[in-house]
């Protein structure tokens, strides 16, 4: 069965109403947090299985993470913490690693605390703009950068632009980048695959068009990690076995930006 039929009905928890029109809700199975768009329709943001709160849920989650199949980060930085999946996932799945997650958002902040922490992660969460963040902290060594913000509004491609550089000024040849786009236009996605192109000379460009779905999830990998041999055998991995093949099957969906710019 679908997701969305499974969240289909719902009693709510908390509300916020301001300049996010932010809401919790639940029904037996799930906890959702949603916001309201533009156009006054509520847009479901991260949903959080309630008997294993850890279980990616949606599936550009799933493809956000599949560096793992790759390397053992230890110091990760999420920017935009919605309702946690990426950080629970992270802190269940891999051992002695720091998570960081920036959040704006005071009152996204309240509702991962009193919602969808249930297990007490340790999780560092920084109340701050993750642009700021970002120009305050370039020294902050992270092995993987991962930019999971939603955006309730369209930015022009000079913002865009300048975010995308701000992003990768903060990992080197030894970082990943992984960015989730969850609403974009074709010239936006292609706007940042060229961008990327252009300002990244140590980094392979995969991404992702997650089916029946509206995002697009684009990942910077180091030139130097030998990707097609640790697919076939890694043992250097935080992936259990089962779910290091089941991911294996959808990092080959990826396609290399060197060899096709074109948005599919």
């Amino acid at each position: 069965m679908q997701l969305s039929k499974h969240i289909a009905q719902g009693k709510l928890l908390y509300l916020h109403q301001g300049e996010e029109n932010l809401s919790v809700w639940e029904n037996k199975y799930f906890r959702w947090l949603a916001f309201n768009n533009d156009k006054g329709e509520q847009v479901i943001q991260s949903v959080m299985h309630r008997r294993k709160p850890w279980q990616l849920t949606l599936p550009h989650q799933t493809a956000l993470l599949l560096p793992l199949l790759f390397f053992k980060p230890q110091n990760v930085v999420e920017l935009g913490l919605g309702g946690g999946n990426i950080d629970r996932f992270l802190a269940y799945t891999c051992t002695d690693i720091s998570i960081k997650s920036i959040e704006y958002s005071a009152s996204v902040i309240e509702s991962f605390s009193q919602y969808f922490n249930p297990e007490k992660e340790e999780i560092e969460i920084i109340h701050h703009n993750s642009h700021d963040w970002l120009v305050q902290n370039k020294n902050n060594n992270m092995d993987w950068l991962i930019c999971d913000i939603y955006q309730h509004k369209e930015q022009d491609a000079d913002e865009t632009i300048k975010q995308l550089e701000n992003l990768l000024a903060n990992i080197d040849s030894n970082g990943c980048l992984s960015i989730n786009l969850p609403d974009a236009t074709d010239t936006e996605v292609n706007l940042c695959l060229t961008v990327l192109q252009q300002l990244s000379r140590d980094h392979n460009i995969v991404y992702f068009h997650i089916p029946n779905y509206l995002n697009i999830v684009i990942h910077l990998i180091p030139k130097h990690w030998q990707t097609f041999k640790l697919l076939k055998r890694n043992k250097n991995c935080f992936l259990p076995r089962r779910l290091f093949l089941q991911w294996r099957k959808f990092w080959q969906h990826g396609s290399e930006v060197g060899k096709q710019i074109t948005f599919k």
